[in-house]
């Protein structure tokens, strides 16, 4: 795929935009929040279009922004996906396709892989990282190592919601004696000390996410937040007044869950009070997303996409996403073509000035300048999505209006994706020849996949050599 790294390029094509809507060279740079929901579904937010689940702060975004009808992610799971959205790499390209494992570990994503946030922070950017991290517990893979200034969260791959709960928990497994507690229990930390919290963590973060931004406006530099919430992923907790939102919802989980995404869009809200405040709001690019697909099982509803959270059908791996930059966004769009998490890196970078080294390879595309002319930064590039599951692998590959699927090891099918986003009608038959072209691309895109470095749990790693994996023969045959 096409990199392109020169700031040049993105500001050309942003004076396109009508009246006032351009940017010049030498104009500030933009300030960069990533805001990132945890297993939230595709229809649980009002701009994709929620029936029971209310989120006004985060829709307020999409209505004065752009909105993405076809944003998919590198990795229907939680720790792969966000190990690309920080090295602009595909997890299996760096040997980083499964989650951590959770209790504790010497591994994550290689050093060698540079953040975004590095990069940024090379480029003279305040930076924070806030929430969930998934991506390594051993001091070399902390986030004040990774390019971050500032770090508030807890490092596994998810963590309970209510501090008096989790702390009395953690207490007694302490008072036990036992070495690998459950990284749910564990202490939130504050560049690497560990801190008492007494709020709901969502809260929490929220509040914390205000901080850095104050921080921030006291500062001449630009700045670069991940907000990671953990929120909706499990366990389903919800503050009462959270429930109580949504009186119509009767499902106990559903309802539980509708409560944990009001409180990521009340935090949401509270950040861009801070931000207007601040007199930041106006050079500030939010994104908001998934990191993958809705767990439909949690509580979660991805419609009208099929199946959900860890599949390579659209549901797994499709996510809700936005952009808002007062007067270079486009307000009130709806953008329908193709793009990628791994387009962030690149784009992000290309945003901030900060030149990608030649020798640094990325998997993504500089959208913005496709992105402004409302382009498809995909034309004739495909997107990909490989699970391995014990002993073959599931895979998608999207390419312009066509997805091909292949799960369950069932043979490949094939899909118009733009008029059947539910995936309800193969076509293979009738384009066989297109198929067979689309698969055999995704098989030399495989060529120089890593092996996993780490597996989420020991099993796993006795049948990946069981099974001789990762059995791309089977994953990449087109015929019976």
């Amino acid at each position: 795929m096409k990199i392109h790294t020169k700031l040049l390029s993105a500001l050309s094509s942003l004076a396109l935009l009508v009246g006032s809507a351009g940017i010049h060279a030498s104009e500030q740079k933009p300030n960069i929040i990533l805001i990132v929901a945890d297993d939230l579904g595709y229809a649980d937010v009002g701009f994709n279009g929620s029936k029971d689940i209310i989120t006004p702060n985060i829709d307020d975004l999409a209505k004065s922004g752009t909105s993405f009808s076809d944003a998919y992610v590198a990795h229907p799971f939680c720790g792969p996906s966000r190990a690309a959205l920080m090295t602009g790499r595909y997890p299996h390209k760096i040997g980083s396709q499964f989650n951590l494992p959770t209790r504790g570990s010497n591994v994550g994503v290689p050093t060698d892989a540079k953040f975004i946030s590095k990069l940024l922070n090379e480029n003279n950017y305040f930076t924070g990282a806030l929430g969930k991290w998934h991506l390594g517990d051993a001091p070399k893979y902390h986030p004040n190592q990774r390019g971050f200034d500032e770090y508030y969260g807890f490092l596994g791959g998810g963590h309970n919601y209510f501090p008096d709960q989790y702390q009395a928990q953690y207490k007694k497994q302490k008072a036990q004696g036992l070495k690998n507690i459950f990284e749910y229990l564990t202490p939130l930390e504050h560049n690497g000390k560990k801190v008492k919290e007494t709020e709901y963590i969502t809260d929490a973060l929220s509040r914390e996410a205000v901080n850095f931004v104050d921080k921030a406006a006291d500062k001449k530099n630009p700045f670069f937040l991940y907000l990671a919430y953990n929120a909706p992923h499990v366990p389903l907790q919800a503050k009462d007044e959270d429930m109580a939102m949504f009186p119509n919802i009767k499902n106990k989980d559903r309802k539980t869950y509708a409560g944990m995404v009001y409180a990521v869009d009340r935090g949401v809200g509270k950040l861009v009070e801070t931000l207007k405040k601040n007199n930041q709001y106006d050079n500030t690019l939010i994104v908001f997303m998934s990191d993958n697909g809705g767990k439909l099982s949690k509580g979660a509803n991805n419609f009208p996409l099929k199946a959900g959270k860890g599949s390579t059908q659209e549901g797994g791996f499709r996510v809700p996403m936005l952009f808002h930059w007062p007067k270079h966004v486009p307000a009130g769009k709806r953008f329908s073509h193709p793009v990628s998490a791994l387009d962030l890196y690149p784009t992000f970078a290309a945003l901030a000035g900060a030149k990608v080294e030649e020798n640094q390879h990325l998997d993504g595309t500089d959208m913005w300048p496709a992105f402004i002319k409302n382009e498809n930064p995909h034309k004739d590039e495909p997107i990909y999505a490989l699970r391995h599951r014990k002993g073959y692998s599931d895979a998608a590959i999207r390419l312009n209006q066509w997805k091909a699927l292949k799960v369950n090891q069932q043979p490949w099918q094939l899909f118009n994706i733009e008029n059947d986003i539910s995936e309800k009608h193969d076509v293979s038959k009738s384009n066989k020849a297109l198929l067979t072209d689309m698969v055999r691309e995704m098989e030399k895109w495989s060529w120089d996949n890593q092996q996993p470095k780490w597996f989420h749990e020991t099993a796993e790693g006795a049948n990946w050599r069981l099974d001789a994996m990762p059995r791309f023969d089977k994953t990449f045959k087109t015929t019976k």
